[in-house]
This record gives structure tokens, C-alpha cells and sequence, in this order.
């Protein structure tokens, strides 16, 4: 199964300098949450559109959704980024909004193929919130180590 590292940074560059470090990044110096099966590209725009209202083909379209920014050559891991509007929605996420997400998104073709629960989408939830919210107050973004 594919590993998914979030993490936040302070700017794209300390971002794709994550590639420079054969582990991912370091949880010493990043805040990381690693997650199993939960694509930077297709489950978070699913997540996104359940969060905000919006279509999965809007969430898509916003920028910085699932964008590469690493060297399409690299054959082991790529960082991507993760959208701000998604980034704010999880951060200012309440406990119940997210328990009630975490049922349409555990139903998603990609988490159901993955074996996800309603019960592992909400703990996958409840950590992306907290990265968010710690990034936010920061003032850094999110992004997605993405390893093969």
C-alpha cells in the first residue's frame, strides 16, 4: 500500500527538501502524521468536497489541491501540496462535523478498498484537523510525502 507522510512546512522549497532525507521527514524537525492509503489527490479533494459542500470536481480545481511540486522523475516518493481551503476547513473542523464526515468518507470507493472504517476515517480526521490547526497558528501549509 502506497505510505502518505502529511507534514507542514514553512514554504514549498523546506517542502520538496523532505525528498533529501531517504526516511521522510524527520518528525524532530516536521510535525508528521503518517497515514496509510490516503492520497494526497483523489481521497482529500473526496474529503474536501465533503467538508466545504462542494463538488469532488471543484475541490480538484483549487489551487494547490494534490499538486506535484517534486521532479516527476523521482520513482520513490513525491511532495505534494494540500489545499488551503482544505487546510482551513480541517482546522476550524468542530469534533462533531468531523465524526459526521468521516461516514461519506469512509464510504468513498478509495477508502472502502483500503479496508477504512468509519471508525479509522475518524481517527485519520481528527489527526489531519490537529496538523492543520497546528500548521495554521504557524502559519505554515500542508503537504504530502508521498512514497511508493
Amino acid at each position: 500500500m502506497v505510505m502518505c507522510e502529511y507534514f507542514s512546512a514553512a514554504d514549498d522549497d523546506v517542502a520538496v527538501r523532505v525528498l533529501d532525507q531517504p526516511d521522510g521527514p524527520d518528525p524532530a524537525t516536521f510535525d508528521v502524521v503518517p497515514l496509510r492509503g490516503i492520497d494526497p489527490v483523489v481521497v482529500l479533494a473526496r474529503l474536501e468536497a465533503i467538508l466545504t459542500g462542494c463538488s469532488y470536481d471543484e475541490a480538484t480545481r483549487r489551487p494547490r489541491s494534490g499538486q506535484l511540486l517534486s521532479s516527476p522523475e523521482s520513482e520513490s516518493a513525491f511532495i505534494m501540496s494540500v489545499s488551503d481551503t482544505l487546510q482551513e476547513a480541517l482546522a476550524s473542523a468542530t469534533p462533531a462535523a468531523l465524526a459526521e464526515a468521516a461516514g461519506p468518507w469512509s464510504g468513498t470507493e478509495e477508502l472502502e478498498a483500503s479496508g477504512y472504517t468509519s471508525e479509522d476515517a475518524g481517527q485519520a480526521l481528527a489527526q489531519l484537523a490537529g496538523l492543520a490547526g497546528r500548521a495554521g497558528s504557524d502559519g505554515r501549509r500542508m503537504y504530502c510525502r508521498w512514497a511508493l
